[in-house]
């Protein structure tokens, strides 16, 4: 006997197909009601540190999970390096290809501290622009110790890190700015390997941008979200098709209780693969699918913001679209 699931808009997933997908995954010929939505509508924040958070958007249609994604990776700025003044490169590395490099170490700078730089600007001011400089030559240790093949016994600077990038203020920016706020995220990012003759001189000039403009300035690593997995069992599985069972989910989905039988102890975190389906005997034990109102969102910071607040900006600038968008519907 079938059992009986609650109302919750799903996609099923069946051996061959998707039943139930035929609307783009989720409501899209619903009409839009606000106070339906306000009423059921929910954020909850499953884990969150300074770099990483997972947390479920609940009650949400695909296309407003999407655009929020999308403003995350794309249009919420952050600070990187735009140009490099070359001084002195006599490392083996290209003058370009170093410059890319530095282009891509994240830096601490809070975007929403500066402003955007004018297309038209020659210069930078202390308002839109971060000078940093790397001053660095390798030399050979006097006093090396005998029969030391190590690098570190032989060479001085052999290898340049982001910790050696060195913040330059500009204006009055020392007064208002730490050091430590602005540089690398992280000082162990290596640049360059140098030996004895090879020396950088480079200056670094940082603005803000957007993602959709170079991946550089966007401030996350990686924002995805995918559908909460659900899994009913149908029957009763206990001995050897409860481990077969267990086998063909995710570590964690299924578990065997103490007399045998499988139950669905988290199906929060299967990847939904259908592995249950190769098999005659249990292929009838479980129904998969996804709710497809219930987003579980993952958020990656590369470090200038912590992954709250970069939400909140997505929701600000998406904020700010309709503003505009409406403004210009109600100029006509």
């Amino acid at each position: 006997m079938m059992p009986q699931l609650e109302e919750k808009p799903r996609i099923f997933l069946e051996e061959y197909r998707l039943k139930n997908a035929a609307n783009d995954y989720g409501m899209a010929d619903e009409k839009w009601n606000f106070k339906k939505f306000v009423k059921n509508f929910r954020i909850v924040i499953v884990r969150l540190d300074n770099f990483e958070m997972e947390f479920d958007l609940i009650g949400l249609q695909p296309a407003f999970a999407n655009a929020f994604r999308r403003l995350m990776l794309s249009e919420v700025p952050s600070m990187a390096i735009e140009k490099v003044i070359v001084r002195n490169n006599t490392s083996i590395i290209q003058d370009e290809v170093l410059a890319h490099r530095l282009g891509l170490i994240p830096l601490k700078a809070d975007p929403r501290l500066f402003e955007y730089r004018p297309e038209d600007a020659t210069e930078g001011t202390e308002y839109d622009t971060l000078e940093f400089s790397v001053k660095v030559k390798c030399t050979a240790v006097k006093s090396q110790p005998k029969d030391s093949y190590k690098t570190e016994d032989l060479y001085e600077n052999h290898s340049v890190y982001s910790s050696q990038i060195k913040w330059q203020p500009i204006g009055n920016q020392a007064s208002v700015h730490k050091e430590a706020d602005l540089g690398p995220v992280h000082g162990d990012i290596l640049i360059s390997k140098m030996r004895p003759g090879h020396e950088l001189d480079l200056q670094l000039i940082a603005v803000k941008g957007i993602g959709k403009d170079h991946a550089k300035f966007s401030p996350v690593a990686t924002a995805s979200y995918r559908l909460l997995p659900e899994i009913t069992l149908t029957r009763e599985v206990v001995g050897g098709q409860a481990a077969l069972l267990q086998s063909c989910f995710s570590p964690g989905v299924i578990g065997i209780d103490s007399e045998g039988r499988a139950y669905v102890k988290d199906a929060r975190y299967d990847t939904c693969s259908r592995n249950v389906y190769r098999y005659d005997d249990i292929k009838d034990a479980a129904i998969m699918s996804r709710i497809r109102d219930h987003f579980i969102f993952n958020v990656e910071s590369v470090g200038a913001m912590v992954p709250n607040v970069i939400f909140v900006e997505a929701v600000k600038i998406l904020r700010d679209k309709c503003k505009t968008l409406l403004d210009e519907l109600n100029s006509f």
